[in-house]
């Protein structure tokens, strides 16, 4: 359910369950902190999903087991964070509640026009991911955080392009899209690339 595929120095993880919206289960977040210690020494590591829809966040099936409040969430996001190499989430569709947080912990996100992107914690009763709201604020301001966790707006991809939630839309598909802006990383010294990004503040 997790593919993990490799074109170099490039890194391609892609949530392959699209019967199921790519919804998340914990065996999927484990296979995702997997592949992406597998990609310590990438130079650029693409996250996508297979499908319409990029993920539609928690299995809900797999709530009632605990996985709402796993720190399992909390690891991948961190994992990509930590990533010293750039990092693109590449929405073929609609992200939306945990998924949502990966998204985030990446230095880029192209998508799709029609895609939506929302985090419906309010509306279900959990939590969001400890470091997600934070990295939201970071993105559209603390007024459009609460807008989005605590309002429950669903924000389509050219709003969400207009208020910094999206940096690119993609031109036809969104991992090729999401190659081209990785061109010059996959080019360059990896100390190099770490040493940019590290010097650029983020959350």
């Amino acid at each position: 359910m997790i593919r993990s595929d490799r074109d170099g120095d490039l890194h391609l993880l892609t949530l392959d369950r699209p019967d199921k919206a790519n919804a998340l289960t914990g065996p999927m977040l484990e296979a995702l902190i997997e592949g992406l210690d597998a990609a310590a020494e990438a130079r650029a590591v693409i996250l996508t999903g297979t499908g319409r829809v990029f993920s539609a966040g928690m299995d809900l099936e797999a709530a009632s087991g605990g996985l709402a409040t796993s720190p399992l969430w909390e690891r991948l996001s961190g994992a990509i964070a930590a990533l010293p190499c750039l990092t693109v989430a590449a929405l073929n569709g609609t992200v939306a509640g945990g998924a949502l947080g990966m998204v985030l912990a990446c230095d880029l996100r192209v998508a799709v026009p029609g895609a939506k992107l929302f985090y419906p914690v309010m509306k279900l009763g959990f939590l969001p991911q400890p470091s997600d709201p934070a990295r939201l604020a970071a993105l559209v301001g603390p007024a459009r955080a609460k807008l989005i966790l605590m309002g429950g707006a669903k924000i389509g991809a050219e709003a969400a392009m207009a208020m910094g939630l999206v940096d690119v839309m993609a031109e036809g598909d969104a991992v090729a899209t999401a190659r081209a802006l990785a061109t010059d990383s996959l080019g360059a010294d990896p100390a190099h690339a770490a040493a940019i990004k590290r010097s650029i503040p983020s959350t």
